[in-house]
């Protein structure tokens, strides 16, 4: 019998179709003009520090406001005199929420639109409301809605990713720039990547000055001056920590450390603490990512053709004091995203960039409890 010369047999077969794909993603990889950096990982913690009161189903009791009516609430400014919740949304408008008891019975205006994607908003001393925009830059907006750009760019480096802000009593802006190099939809490219873009910066609205305060960051994040107006804390998210950056003698050193997850922004809430969104808790499977760079080349790679693959669960806030010590932390193991949180009254506001609401949990009812 002749056998029919292109015959080929099954585990031939087999190992050639495990053998070409091998071969294309090696040579994929080695030509991909994504480049990463080891990450300083004695800067890094493996073990985050536990909140001694948790709620890890913050879900499970909260309440979804204002569904459909807008997408990525991302950053909250309460106007107490007004009683209206503002919040920056990936259409970039700036909504303006009327919130009820009932969460079906919350009202939601379309404010002003950036143009582009607001992200930190804060009241100013005048009445005006400040936003860092994604894509605009440093912005001004009028009670009657003008918008006027501040600043877009620092010793000749335009802004990618204008992201937290805060106004300090004497007027003065902080606010970061999250990554000189990457925009906002490439923000995985950023934190993967492994280099600091990031800046800490300010804004005199009388000299009309933009100045550099701290160079070399990993994707600065959120912005909050403290009650004293003392110094200003800011977050880094890939490093799971805030930092200090004392405002008289402008010497930068570590507010907390080790967080359970990767901190977003950060918010003072009067009455000593501070309360930072995270977006996803840090996990083994990060541990390794960021430890090894060829992992965060392959993820890299794929955040570029295909978005960030699924390593994101547990997202949430936590609570922590002036001096950095961690009091309570609320997550949920379905949650990612979540950018910022604020308490008001009984309630807590959780935003996000993806979810076409906002959370809400009554943490009265459904309060952090001991981890002990």
């Amino acid at each position: 019998m002749v056998r029919n010369p292109i015959q080929i047999s099954f585990p031939l077969f087999l190992s050639l179709a495990i053998l070409f794909p091998l071969i294309f993603s090696v040579i994929w990889y080695q030509l991909d003009s994504f480049d990463v950096a080891p990450l300083p990982m004695h800067e890094l913690t493996r073990y985050p520090i536990i909140a001694p009161l948790l709620n890890g189903q913050m879900l499970h009791g909260a309440d979804k406001i204002a569904v459909g009516k807008m997408v990525g609430p991302e950053d909250f400014l309460y106007d107490s005199g007004s009683g209206l919740l503002y919040t920056g949304c990936l259409d970039g408008w700036i909504k303006r929420v009327t919130v009820n008891d009932s969460a079906d019975d919350s009202v939601v205006e379309d404010w002003v639109n950036t143009g582009g994607r607001p992200l930190g908003l804060v009241k100013g001393l005048h009445g005006e409301i400040v936003v860092a925009d994604a894509v605009k830059g440093l912005l001004k907006v009028s009670e009657d809605g003008v918008i006027e750009l501040l600043t877009d760019s620092a010793e000749g480096q335009q802004f990618k990713i204008t992201d937290g802000v805060d106004v300090a009593e004497d007027g003065i802006i902080y606010f970061t720039d999250a990554s000189y190099k990457y925009s906002l939809h490439e923000f995985g490219l950023d934190i993967l990547e492994g280099r600091p873009y990031g800046r800490l910066l300010s804004y005199n609205p009388s000299t009309r000055q933009t100045k550099v305060l701290v160079r070399d960051l990993y994707f600065a994040n959120g912005v909050a001056v403290s009650p004293d107006q003392k110094f200003v804390v800011f977050c880094e998210t890939p490093m799971r920590r805030c930092k200090k950056y004392n405002i008289e003698d402008e010497i930068t050193s570590t507010f907390v450390d080790s967080l359970p997850g990767f901190p977003d922004n950060i918010r003072y809430d009067g009455e000593g603490h501070f309360w930072i969104g995270l977006g996803s808790e840090f996990t083994n499977l990060w541990h390794y990512v960021q430890t090894y760079p060829l992992l965060r080349k392959v993820a890299g790679i794929i955040t570029k053709y295909r978005g960030l693959p699924p390593i994101l669960k547990s997202g949430g806030a936590i609570l922590v004091d002036l001096q950095g010590k961690a009091i309570e932390h609320y997550y949920d193991p379905s949650l990612v995203f979540i950018t910022g949180a604020i308490k008001l009254r009984d309630h807590l506001y959780a935003g996000s960039i993806v979810y076409p609401y906002i959370i809400r949990l009554n943490v009265t009812r459904f309060p952090a409890t001991s981890s002990a």
